[in-house]
Order: C-alpha cells, then sequence, then structure tokens
C-alpha cells in the first residue's frame, strides 16, 4: 500500500510569500501570550467566538466526566473509544463489519481527543475496544490496568503535515522554520496536554529550536512564535479554524486533509523531526465483548476492504 506517497504528493507548491489579514481565536494561548491581531475589532470578534467555543467545550468535558459511569458497553453491541482523527473512517470500517457480521452492532462511537478517552475510563467509562493517536496515551491506560496489555497492537500510521485554507495560495513553506516568518501571524495546534497531534507539533518545533522540551509536552515556544500559537482542544479544532481562515497555518495529520474540507497540505514534517505517529488498538480490560472486539480489530488490519478505506482516509496500515 502506497498510501503515504500518496499523502506525500498533497504537499502545495505555493506563491511568493505575503501578508494575510487573519483573525485569530485569542483563547487557549499558550501562556504569556496575547492577541496576535493588528485590528482592534477584528480580534475582539475572534475572541467572542472563541470564547463561546471554549465554554461550548467546556461544558461537553463536564458533561462526559459526569456521564462517565453510564458508557458501559452492553453485550452483542460493541462500544469503541477511538481518537478524533478516526471519525470518517471507522464508521464506515464498522458498517462492513456489521456486514459481514449482522448479530454484531455498534453503539454510539466515542471519538474524542486521546487523552479525554483515557480519562473517561479512567473515571469508569467501560469500553470494549480503546484506539488512540499515540503510544504514550495508550501507555498510561496500559499502566492504570485500562487494557488488556495482550491484545495491544499497533494499527495505523500517519504523517504530520502544516495545513493552509484552500483558498490561500500565499504560503511558501519550505520548512517548519518558516512558522517564524513575520508574515505568519495565527497557527493552530492541538493542547498537548491531550492531544497528541499538538505534542507531535511541538516536537516538529523543537527540531529546529522553536519549542524547548524535545517531549513535544511542558515546554514554552520561542518568543518568535509564541504570541502565533493557539492551542486547539482537538485536532479537529486546529483544522477548521485554519479552513475559516481563523488562523493561517494549523498542524495536522495528513488523514485530517481527507475528512475536513477547506484546507490542503502546505508541507510534510519530515519524518525524523517528531516521534513516529502511530495509532494503537487494544481491547479493554473490563470490555464486555472482549471476544468480539478481538475480532474487529484483527478484521480493520486484515479485511481487504478494510485495509481499502484505511487508505482512502490516508492511514497506512502498521507494520509489525
Amino acid at each position: 500500500m502506497d498510501a503515504r506517497m500518496n499523502r506525500r504528493s498533497f504537499v502545495a507548491s505555493a506563491a511568493a510569500l505575503s501578508a494575510v489579514a487573519a483573525v485569530a481565536p485569542t483563547i487557549a494561548l499558550a501562556a504569556g501570550k496575547g492577541s496576535s491581531s493588528a485590528d482592534a475589532s477584528a480580534s475582539t470578534d475572534g475572541e467572542t467566538k472563541a470564547k463561546a467555543a471554549s465554554s461550548k467545550a467546556d461544558k461537553s468535558a463536564a458533561a462526559d466526566s459526569s456521564s462517565a459511569d453510564a458508557i458501559v458497553a452492553k453485550p452483542g453491541q460493541l462500544q469503541i473509544f477511538a481518537a478524533n482523527s478516526l471519525e470518517k473512517a471507522l464508521p464506515e470500517v464498522q458498517k462492513l463489519f456489521t456486514e459481514q457480521n449482522p448479530s454484531v452492532t455498534f453503539a454510539d462511537t466515542q471519538f474524542k481527543a486521546s487523552g479525554d478517552l483515557v480519562e473517561q475510563m479512567s473515571a469508569g467509562a467501560q469500553p470494549d475496544l480503546l484506539i488512540t493517536a499515540s503510544k504514550g496515551t495508550m501507555d498510561k491506560a496500559e499502566e492504570a490496568g485500562l487494557i488488556d496489555s495482550g491484545t495491544r497492537t499497533n494499527m495505523f500510521n500517519n504523517d504530520l503535515v502544516i495545513v493552509v485554507c484552500t483558498e490561500d495560495d500565499y504560503y511558501d513553506i519550505q520548512t517548519i522554520s518558516d512558522c517564524a516568518d513575520p508574515t505568519i501571524e495565527t497557527i493552530a495546534i492541538g493542547d498537548s496536554a491531550t492531544v497528541p497531534a499538538g505534542k507531535y507539533a511541538n516536537q516538529a518545533l523543537y527540531s529546529v529550536g522553536l519549542y524547548t522540551d524535545e517531549s513535544g509536552d511542558g515546554g514554552e515556544y520561542d518568543a518568535s512564535i509564541a504570541d502565533k500559537i493557539n492551542l486547539a482542544d482537538k485536532v479537529g479544532t486546529a483544522a477548521k479554524w485554519v479552513s475559516t481562515r481563523d488562523c493561517q497555518l494549523g498542524f495536522v495529520y495528513s488523514s485530517d486533509v481527507y475528512r475536513y474540507d477547506g484546507i490542503k497540505v502546505a508541507y510534510t514534517c519530515p519524518e525524523d523531526s517528531h516521534k513516529p505517529i502511530v495509532y494503537p488498538g487494544a481491547v479493554a480490560a473490563k470490555a464486555v465483548n472482549g471476544e468480539t472486539a478481538q475480532q474487529f480489530l484483527d478484521f480493520c488490519l486484515t479485511d481487504p476492504d478494510a485495509l481499502q478505506i484505511w487508505s482512502q482516509y490516508g492511514f497506512e496500515v502498521a507494520a509489525e
């Protein structure tokens, strides 16, 4: 499967660099950051929208926490917790599995930031299967006894890309260091505390001296980009901010270009600029349908039609 080459061919050839007026969401900035907009009224409008989005996210998180105990798998109905970036591809594979196994249905799959999913499980939620967007997040689930370690397997690989709005041809991104260019005023990055894509982005920035922690978490942004950074609650939010021009650039997965309209790849980060992007999957320790969950996990990685779906959405099945 040559999905990686297809994704890398997405890298756009861009015209000469020029300034663009962009309204950035001004909440969720890294500590010590202010608004990067020169237009005061536009900044106020961006702040209002961003605060509303933040309030909605906070309420959603509170609801997730309070209802965590209620999310328990039922016999014959698989409950899956999956990384947000799988929300388009996974339902198609689930449908395919049910067509071949009519006795198995799926509950409302929870698509969230990987860290949030593990927190929900720690709070009492009991899915059958967990799929995260990083090894580190799955490590935390394993250390907490939330998964059956013997079922853990690497499912997919992905690429980290810098995206711009599809309507913009202003940016000539030739390296990660171009994020520090003065004409770039706003950059969307997932919050590394819960969003693996944000941690990978920070690692990439570290590779060019724009972030202080090699692990991608707990560090500080270089002064040349500190005021530009807008932290998103999930990788999908970062993609949407770019698609609406609330941010000029965004760090997302290459697969996100397949699931969100309005963004295109400007630059694919070198593989050695960050840790390998791997999506592990594992049957939950308290799975109600453990055997069926394992069957579905195997199906995802071996069924020819399922493999085609993953490829169409920009995922590579990991080689182990």
